[in-house]
């Protein structure tokens, strides 16, 4: 992987993927870079060149302490300068909120493609005290319970699939980026609705979400459609459950950026 310097001096760890115009990826929560490869060799087999990253304090990027959305914003804002300047971008889940607030603050963005953007609008919005709480739990070397607190508390997942998720090997991967728990909360707990700025960026928006995914997340990517007033609702099939499709989502960019 290549190094990105952000703003602060923080290492962003990225990586490139093909040839053509430039699309960056943003992950969503307690994901790092290598999960959005499918992503990735689908969207360069459709001639772009796809860049994945490790947002701060996860995989092989750095962090520093007390970060804000803000810094992330300034993260995104290196990548894209290190891969040429000119990107289209997609973010999927939390990574979709912080492309569009980066685009806000004027990180040029050519194009942005939101997934599934969880935005709470005011309703059940997550405690104020989550993200001390998590910051308290990592300070103490608790990482899995950051973890899990995150996952029922700022996700709001079922405690029956949390408890069966923690039982499972993929499980042990987390607990080493637990830090990213507390800024994946900040940034959704500080934009939780999308701010003026947000609702009126410049770029062609278009805004994904599946058939088949959990009802607030349709609630969330149909009201953010509606409020950006030259958005595109694009509902695809082949995303199930909050996951993105590779090759379906590759194609609606595809579709737009020609």
């Amino acid at each position: 992987m290549d190094i990105a310097t952000s703003a602060d001096g923080t290492p962003i760890a990225y990586q490139q993927t093909g040839d053509g115009p430039v699309v960056v990826i943003v992950n969503g929560a307690l994901s790092q870079a290598v999960d959005a490869a499918p992503l990735a060799s689908a969207l360069a087999s459709r001639g772009f060149r796809a860049v994945t990253w490790d947002r701060r304090a996860r995989g092989s990027s750095g962090d520093a302490e007390g970060s804000t959305p803000e810094r992330e914003a300034e993260d995104l804002a290196a990548v894209i300068e290190a891969v040429g300047g000119d990107a289209a971008v997609l973010g999927h889940s939390s990574g979709a909120v912080l492309a569009l607030f980066a685009a806000s603050l004027g990180v040029p963005i050519r194009a942005l493609f939101l997934s599934e953007p969880p935005f709470h609008y005011g309703v059940d919005e997550p405690a104020d005290d989550l993200a001390a709480r998590l910051q308290q739990l990592v300070d103490d070397g608790r990482g899995e319970e950051a973890i899990v607190t995150f996952q029922l508390e700022g996700i709001g997942l079922p405690p029956q699939m949390v408890e069966a998720f923690r039982a499972s090997p993929q499980f042990a991967s987390l607990p080493p980026i637990a830090q990213s728990t507390v800024y994946d909360t900040k940034l959704t707990s500080q934009v939780s609705t999308p701010t003026p700025e947000m609702t009126s960026v410049s770029q062609p928006v278009t805004v994904l979400r599946g058939e088949q995914t959990f009802p607030f997340l349709i609630g969330s990517s149909d009201r953010l459609a509606g409020d950006i007033a030259h958005a595109e609702l694009v509902v695809v099939p082949e995303s199930v459950m909050h996951r993105a499709d590779p090759e379906a989502t590759a194609r609606v960019i595809a579709d737009r950026l020609r």
